[in-house]
């Protein structure tokens, strides 16, 4: 099992931080944006969508490693005060009744979009630039899979929880500024002491 979790960790991260690049494709675009509209008086027809689209891809390949890092919300005021044993046995029972049906159902509809966009080449009826859409469709597809993918890790972390009381922990990759400050200022104070 540590093995599975291992490499459905790894491959979320993977894409996750591979996506991640898109910020900067974003950012460019809305710069750009921004200076031919406000500066050349010539704004164009199709940044917007671009940004859309990023976000979007951004936002979806993004999930899967959000996952395994813990980092999506939940309402834990109650949840945190409770033994590993027993956030295991809550979780498992929630993946199984609500994440895995409904990441199934997005894969499936995903599918069914993506097809039909490929099939006729879909360009965004928004933009008057008629920006294509249809790979960004497929993404709702690849998002799915990623997510399946690490929800099955997920179901592992919980037996594991279940059986040692502890979580198995996915490795830290990605700092807060104030974690990082905060373990430097412990730091100093320690070899201050000493």
């Amino acid at each position: 099992m540590i093995s599975y979790i291992r490499f459905a960790d790894n491959l979320s991260a993977w894409f996750g931080k591979a996506f991640a690049w898109l910020i900067i494709v974003m950012a460019v675009g809305t710069g750009y944006e921004v200076f031919v509209r406000y500066v050349m008086n010539n704004p164009t027809a199709w940044a917007l969508d671009v940004s859309f689209i990023m976000y979007g891809t951004l936002f979806m390949m993004g999930g899967a490693y959000t996952l395994s890092r813990g980092g999506h919300v939940r309402g834990d005021f109650l949840y945190r005060l409770l033994q590993p044993r027993t956030q295991a046995k809550i979780d498992f029972v929630l993946y199984l009744i609500f994440f895995f049906p409904g990441v199934t159902a997005l894969i499936f509809a995903g599918w069914k979009y993506a097809s039909r966009s490929w099939g006729y080449g879909e360009v965004s009826a928004a933009s008057p630039a008629g920006v294509p859409i249809y790979q960004f469709k497929a993404v709702i597809v690849a998002a799915g899979l990623l997510l399946f993918i690490q929800g099955i890790a997920q179901l592992m972390r919980c037996i594991i929880a279940m059986r040692t009381n502890e979580w198995v922990e996915a490795p830290e990759d990605v700092f807060e500024t104030e974690d990082l400050l905060m373990r430097e200022a412990n730091k100093a104070e320690k070899d201050h002491l000493s």
